[in-house]
């Protein structure tokens, strides 16, 4: 009988999580790679090659990925002649070796998970607790699939209960546009399939830890039914050209995962969750010897990729005028210089408020720009930890108000913006810029000075004064209100042409 000791537990899922925070699966990475050598639109291409530069930081860093650093999400194998040698539960267990992970001093990893979330949401400080599930099999060992779920990624996840006669491409190929482009391509598409309405996202989740093998299953052909879906899916997702970041492209995912599992005879659940570009998960085995060991990848088997900011129009934001602002276009690349505010959810939530009551903003907005961004702390000699930006769509609700009542110049985030956000663009003639999701240690060293101004109490969430050199964005809004998440991958959709543009 096999006795796993409690701290060997506790230390490997620490480690985990530690490993996961800077190193992309290699699989992954040179999924992406590829898709980076064959992309045709610049755009999309820039974004890839910043994403695989912030991989190669980052595991030589060892700082995180992404500034999401994830809620936990752990799959636990129990084998049934196990004995523990423990005085804590195993969820106690794992959520401790969350905390260890999440508090290392030599890699803080940014805290994201809030208690009461229908109330006052509060950050427990520690990103615990992590989301667990738990199978009893026959074995004397543990066996644990830990993944980091971003929360722009995890927003996305989809589910349908379709009639059995209905057909699972055709929702799929309809759903996939309306996610947008906040869950950050290029990534994976995990699709559950069957059971009941929890069991299908269940199935959708555990089968985004599987390692990339697309091409594999491309080689040697389909051998069932799911096969079958999953080459199918990837050919006609990847046509419908959203591409990388949502700019238009060749690729949207690098694989489609698919897990079934019996259904009643009147249903057909589906599930549907995306991975975004800092995919990560890790897997390993408890045997009763000691914790995990993790190999360490070699770092030669990252790609050497280059980004060429040569052609990128260089902007002074203390000096910014309205008329330069009209000069730009959708799809251009420009490198910031300056100062900016930062802010997100909760403060711009809180902003609204204080300008509904007739009260005094503690920060200044007229002329400046605002960065969608909660960083990772930062360590040693950082001026801010990994700092890529968040979702924009979220701040949507608060677009027209924040322009028409601070004098805002615009916007920075990731991914599209909404008819309402779009139209208070135009309106007042702002832009909305776009950073690269996924590249979030890359953008941080273009931060030179960071600062908390105002809401320091909302911890990652307050206010920042950034001052910036050369921070690579994408215009995405115009003055006129053109986005190139509308325009660009209608393009690409018809280049491709396996699937017909509507509209």
């Amino acid at each position: 009988m096999t006795v796993i000791k409690q701290d060997d537990l506790i230390q490997s899922v620490a480690d985990a999580l530690q490993y996961i925070s800077y190193y992309h699966p290699l699989d992954f990475i040179q999924a992406v790679n590829e898709a980076y050598e064959r992309e045709e639109n610049q755009a999309a291409k820039d974004a890839m090659a910043q994403i695989l530069i912030n991989s190669r930081m980052c595991a030589e860093g060892h700082r995180p990925i992404c500034q999401d650093t994830g809620i936990v999400t752990v799959f636990v194998k129990v084998g049934m002649n196990v004995k523990w040698d423990s005085t804590l539960s195993l969820d106690d267990m794992i959520n401790e070796g969350v905390r260890r992970a999440y508090l290392n001093p030599d890699n803080v990893l940014r805290a994201s998970i809030l208690r009461d979330p229908a109330g006052k949401r509060q950050n427990t400080k520690d990103n615990t607790p992590a989301v667990i599930h738990y199978s009893i099999v026959p074995g004397d060992t543990v066996d644990i699939q830990i993944a980091a779920k971003g929360g722009g990624s995890e927003n996305k996840s989809k589910m349908a209960m379709l009639n059995p006669s209905d057909s699972i491409v055709d929702w799929v190929l309809k759903t996939v546009p309306t996610m947008g482009a906040g869950w950050c391509p290029p990534g994976m598409l995990g699709i559950g399939i069957g059971g009941t309405a929890e069991k299908a996202m269940l199935l959708a989740k555990e089968s985004l830890m599987d390692p990339v093998d697309i091409h594999e299953l491309q080689a040697r052909g389909p051998q069932n039914r799911v096969e079958e879906l999953r080459l199918e899916l990837f050919e006609k997702v990847n046509a419908l050209g959203i591409g990388a970041q949502g700019l238009g492209g060749l690729t949207t995912v690098v694989d489609v995962k698919i897990l079934d599992y019996p259904t009643h005879a009147a249903s057909l659940p589906v599930a549907m969750i995306p991975n975004c570009a800092a995919t990560r998960h890790v897997h390993f085995e408890l045997d009763g010897s000691g914790p995990a060991e993790l190999a360490v990848p070699k770092l030669e088997d990252w790609p050497r990729v280059t980004w060429d900011a040569s052609k990128a129009r260089r902007v002074n934001l203390d000096t910014i005028t309205h008329d330069e602002i009209k000069s730009w276009k959708t799809g251009e690349t420009l490198l910031l210089n300056g100062t900016i505010l930062t802010g997100r959810d909760a403060a711009h939530k809180r902003m609204v408020d204080m300008i509904a009551k007739g009260e005094e903003l503690p920060v200044d907005l007229k002329g400046k720009f605002i960065y969608y961004v909660g960083p990772v702390d930062p360590v040693r000699d950082e001026v801010v930890g990994p700092a890529g930006p968040t979702t924009a769509t979220r701040m949507d609700k608060f677009t027209e108000t924040v322009l028409a009542k601070t004098g805002l110049f615009g916007m920075i985030g990731k991914s599209e913006r909404g008819p309402v956000a779009i139209e208070a663009i135009r309106k007042h003639e702002a832009a909305y810029l776009m950073a690269v999701g996924g590249a979030a240690y890359l953008v941080s060293k273009a931060i030179r000075k960071a600062k908390v101004v105002a809401f320091a109490d909302l911890g990652m969430e307050a206010i920042y004064e950034f001052v910036v050199e050369d921070m690579p964005v994408t215009v995405a809004v115009d003055v006129l209100g053109e986005s190139v998440h509308d325009t660009a991958p209608k393009i690409w959709q018809a280049k491709i042409g396996k699937i017909p543009v509507k509209g």
